[in-house]
């Protein structure tokens, strides 16, 4: 299924029912997920003469500056404008936001450096064919530690670029995943799984997304999903978001 094929669902009116919300929580403090040595979320109230943007300080409406980066503070999704020299923004890319998504789990295998990777074959096995044009990558072992880790510096697994390679061959257009890069954190910015996902810079597919820091609970089943990919209208390589899956046997439908 190509990127600007039919997403799959029926045109009817859905009613939406059970949501499961695949987005890290995105708070002030350490009690967050971090990557590549972000510096933290901040949330601290405007203050102007004797305005406080705070209720609990006695301010008269609560009305507060926010400090983030979204690619080091929790979920968030990527354009090709991540890595692209042209500036591209997820707004400009991101266009429809409900897709036939497929759910798997993996555990990446160790390598002779120390690391761990996902491979092509692990997903050629896992993954049904033809393709949908979302995947979503839960990675084993899977804990609720993945709500709060800090991953700088830890080596955390990440995808062999044949993988990423593999996956943009069949039209899989969304690519939503529990590690904070699709790359290994550090590779001499080589980016190899970025590029070949967007297939950049040769034949790039402009409307393709990343999105990275994702946390599915283990009680969600593998299998066939209908993805909502919310995000916000920051025009920025990335934005923080909130993908929401639906079970196709949980969604009725009326004319």
């Amino acid at each position: 299924m190509s990127a600007s094929s039919n997403c799959g669902l029926p045109n009817k009116t859905m009613q939406p029912q059970d949501p499961i919300i695949i987005a890290l929580p995105l708070r002030e403090g350490l009690r967050n997920v971090n990557a590549f040595y972000a510096p933290l979320v901040e949330i601290e109230p405007v203050r102007a003469g004797n305005f406080v943007g705070d209720t609990r300080l006695g301010g008269v409406v609560n009305f507060k500056n926010v400090r983030l980066n979204p690619h080091g503070n929790g979920t968030h999704t990527e354009c090709v404008g991540h890595i692209a020299t042209e500036p591209y923004t997820l707004p400009q890319c991101l266009q429809r936001y409900w897709f036939a998504a497929q759910l798997i789990s993996v555990y990446p295998l160790a390598t002779d450096n120390g690391g761990r990777i996902i491979t092509a074959e692990q997903l050629q096995d896992l993954v049904p064919l033809p393709a949908p044009e979302a995947l979503i990558i839960r990675t084993l072992p899977n804990d609720d530690l993945k709500m709060y880790s800090n991953y700088s510096g830890a080596n955390p697994p990440y995808l062999h670029h044949q993988a990423a390679e593999w996956i943009a061959h069949q039209g899989i257009a969304h690519l939503l995943i529990d590690l904070p890069s699709v790359d290994r954190e550090e590779d001499g910015g080589k980016l190899l799984a970025h590029k070949a996902f967007w297939q950049y810079p040769h034949h790039t597919r402009l409307h393709s997304t990343i999105t990275e820091l994702i946390y599915v609970p283990n009680h969600v089943k593998d299998g066939a999903y209908y993805l909502n990919l919310m995000v916000t209208a920051l025009e920025l390589d990335a934005s923080p978001s909130m993908p929401v899956l639906y079970r196709k046997e949980g969604l009725p439908f009326r004319k």
